[in-house]
């Protein structure tokens, strides 16, 4: 349970960031049908695409993109108890979090973005290194959402 608190809590983190990077910055988010599109397609042994925009629409894929978006981070939180243990999310602190939030990049540069046709680390988008920083400072923005996540339910006496 405390993984699904911590984890949806620093998923919200990360999606609030990418409002304000959009917002003052005009980065655009992460369109999560996309992702959605990519997953709906694996039933159908389809793990790979050379640009997923291009791919054939599966229904309810912004619907199983923003489901995956925060299971995923549910997933990863999970990561952070497991190593860390309960008593970090009684009394956070934020290197464990920041190390586990760095850590998640390695999803999207060796198996998000590979199969969606960016390749690995985005090496075949037109900035690679502008997408990387903006991927390693958005999972950097994650690690942080658990923290405050953990903090908050520990304040709270949730956890």
């Amino acid at each position: 349970m405390y993984a699904v608190l911590i984890g949806t809590g620093a998923t919200i983190v990360m999606d609030l960031w990418g409002i304000l990077s959009k917002l003052l910055f005009g980065i655009p988010a992460l369109n999560f049908a996309m992702v959605g599109r990519w997953i709906g397609h694996f039933p159908r042994g389809r793990f790979a695409h050379d640009a997923i925009a291009k791919a054939s629409p599966v229904r309810g894929e912004r619907v199983i993109g923003w489901s995956a978006h925060y299971a995923i981070g549910i997933v990863f939180a999970g990561l952070l108890l497991t190593t860390w243990g309960i008593d970090w999310a009684r009394n956070p602190t934020l290197l464990p979090a920041l190390i586990v939030g760095v850590l998640t990049v390695a999803a999207p540069f060796f198996i998000m973005q590979p199969g969606m046709g960016a390749g690995v680390a985005a090496s075949k988008t037109p900035r690679p290194n502008v997408a990387r920083l903006r991927s390693l400072l958005t999972h950097t923005v994650f690690g942080f959402g658990l923290y405050v996540s953990a903090l908050l339910l520990a304040k709270t006496g949730v956890i």
